[in-house]
């Protein structure tokens, strides 16, 4: 039996049409979340070196300033549940990184700041990300840094009150 001749394709006839951007490529919001993911990703590795959980560096970082803030508080600023923060806490505290006690004007409050221990592992963490920080600002460039910067805090005080008007 004869081999079937050979046909002439066009490169068109085989490649992939070219495609309109996917909405997900230029969506503000997993813009943001993929930006982010990426640069916490490089600095969660220092964290896990220190050998601490992610989430414990938020808390740490949190509370960096020395200040006392109650577990509702820290858990909005750490974007987790606060019955999740609570558990945290309880581990922080067991490892001698955080202090906890009553509201000294509300009791059903409860307030959490570092102890030295604590303020001690935060003050190298902070100074190692401010480090990240510079390193990626100095990829963006001070100017745009500065400028993202200041749109995110805008978007973040629009938002955190409910934001424009929600979609339908």
């Amino acid at each position: 039996m004869p081999k079937p001749a050979m046909q002439s394709v066009r490169v068109a006839d085989i490649e992939p049409a070219a495609q309109p951007a996917a909405f997900i490529d230029d969506y503000l919001a997993y813009l943001l979340a993929r930006t982010s993911h990426l640069i916490s990703a490089e600095f969660h590795a220092v964290v896990q070196r220190a050998r601490l959980p992610v989430l414990q560096w938020r808390v740490l970082a949190t509370l960096a300033d020395g200040s006392a803030r109650t577990i509702g508080e820290v858990a909005t600023m750490v974007l987790i549940p606060q019955s999740t923060l609570t558990r945290i806490a309880e581990r922080m505290v067991q490892a001698g990184l955080l202090q906890r006690a009553a509201d000294s004007s509300d009791r059903r409050f409860t307030r959490i700041r570092l102890t030295d221990d604590g303020l001690a592992l935060a003050d190298r963490l902070v100074q190692q990300a401010r480090e990240h920080e510079a390193a990626v600002v100095d990829a963006l460039g001070a100017d745009d840094a500065r400028a993202l910067k200041r749109i995110l805090h805008k978007l973040i005080e629009q938002h955190a009150e409910g934001g424009p008007a929600n979609p339908r």
